[in-house]
């Protein structure tokens, strides 16, 4: 029987088109549509039903010491009140998943995982545990969790609060206040319910990540609809994978995975320093001494058509070289003369209407150049695509407000 997250009623209510997700319930899209749901995060605002990620809360006087031994990232650099990207790799380098770790101060902290990988993580975290004090905690059935993403969240955020509502003025990127288990939080939305609010997202646009108390979601996801009124879109998975893949962020076992972490996109969540070495040790660190020759890169093609995401192979002057990890559509891009441009973007033509790129990742057994064409094949159709270093030009989620 598949998971149901405290919202599954409204999706249900709102005509979603419901699948299983990871053993989970969830929309694939409204009657909106995923790509009227997809232009209304980069113009307006979406907000999704994230209730299926799992949470995990660590604490002790060594849990840094032992986010320090799981996490690739050098978490020991968060202050309070900040957050960092990073993967949690087994001894061969290959990922067990991604997260972002919150550093709550007080030897407190909180990991957000992939649906179902609760447990996962938790074991690996648990049989890597060599230290005295340090605590895992899962927190499944506790919280719930809603992301609230485009340029008009700020503006209902800020109706929302009802204690500290000074508290998201300068609020950057990868920062976060408050935390939804404490009733003393220095935030809380109407009602007084408690909320930690991260200035993070998955979608590459300004916004926000909520976790609340899971009774008090129903309350959170009206009180934003009611705030944002013609401003705000409930979104799907669907839109939330276009997003996702147009601002070059990875599906966890899809993008990355069982495979060695090498050569991505994704690279920043490793501690380097300006030579390229690594800054500290940690689980699967091994694999940097002498990485194999394997490399992801993101795609952007020259029209909407698009390959199968499974079992598309990819191309070099006739020669298959890797496959195709992610194929997606970003419906908010197009091509005016040879150059890209969003919907958001300052300087495209007054006249700009965007009839999509495809765009994706691949991951092939030697290094490309950037502006490298290949082509990406399945039983259906082959298609040109070239290998980018970016997707969707001018996202907004490092804004200033």
């Amino acid at each position: 029987m598949l998971k149901k997250t405290a919202l599954n009623a409204v999706h249900k209510a709102l005509g979603g088109e419901l699948t299983d997700f990871g053993g989970w319930e969830m929309p694939l899209w409204y009657p909106t549509g995923s790509v009227k749901e997809h232009l209304s995060v980069i113009e307006k605002s979406g907000v999704f039903d994230i209730g299926h990620m799992d949470l995990l809360r660590l604490g002790g006087k060594d849990a840094l010491n032992l986010l320090q031994r799981c996490l690739t990232r050098d978490v020991a650099k968060l202050n309070p009140g900040a957050c960092g990207y990073s993967m949690i790799l087994n001894e061969q380098g290959h990922v067990v998943d991604d997260t972002i770790a919150y550093n709550l101060g007080r030897d407190d902290w909180i990991l957000i995982v992939n649906a179902g990988m609760g447990a996962v993580v938790r074991e690996h975290l648990t049989r890597h545990n060599a230290f005295g004090d340090a605590s895992v905690t899962d927190e499944a059935g506790k919280f719930s969790k809603i992301d609230l993403q485009g340029p008009a969240s700020v503006g209902i955020v800020r109706k929302l609060l009802e204690k500290g509502r000074g508290v998201i003025e300068g609020l950057g990127y990868f920062h976060f206040r408050g935390d939804y288990a404490d009733a003393g939080s220095e935030i809380a939305f109407a009602g007084n319910i408690p909320v930690l609010l991260s200035r993070t997202g998955y979608t590459g646009e300004v916004g926000f990540e909520i976790v609340m108390p899971y009774d008090k979601a129903l309350d959170v996801w009206n009180m934003i609809l009611d705030a944002g009124k013609s401003d705000v879109t409930p979104c799907g998975l669907a839109a939330r994978d276009s997003l996702r893949t147009g601002a070059v962020l990875p599906l966890s076992h899809q993008d990355i995975g069982s495979w060695p972490f090498v050569h991505t996109p994704w690279d920043f969540a490793l501690p380097r320093d300006k030579e390229g070495k690594l800054t500290k040790t940690f689980i699967g660190s091994a694999l940097y001494d002498a990485p194999p020759s394997l490399y992801t890169y993101p795609f952007r093609g020259f029209d909407p058509r698009k390959v199968e995401t499974h079992g598309a192979s990819v191309l070099l002057n006739g020669a298959s070289i890797g496959v195709v990890s992610t194929c997606a559509i970003d419906m908010a891009i197009g091509r005016v003369e040879g150059k890209v441009y969003s919907v958001a973007s300052f300087d495209k033509p007054a006249s700009f209407t965007p009839k999509g790129l495809v765009c994706g990742f691949i991951r092939v057994d030697r290094p490309l150049e950037y502006g490298t064409k290949v082509s990406l094949k399945d039983a259906r159709r082959s298609i040109e695509v070239e290998v980018v270093s970016d997707v969707r030009p001018h996202r907004t989620a490092r804004v200033k407000f």
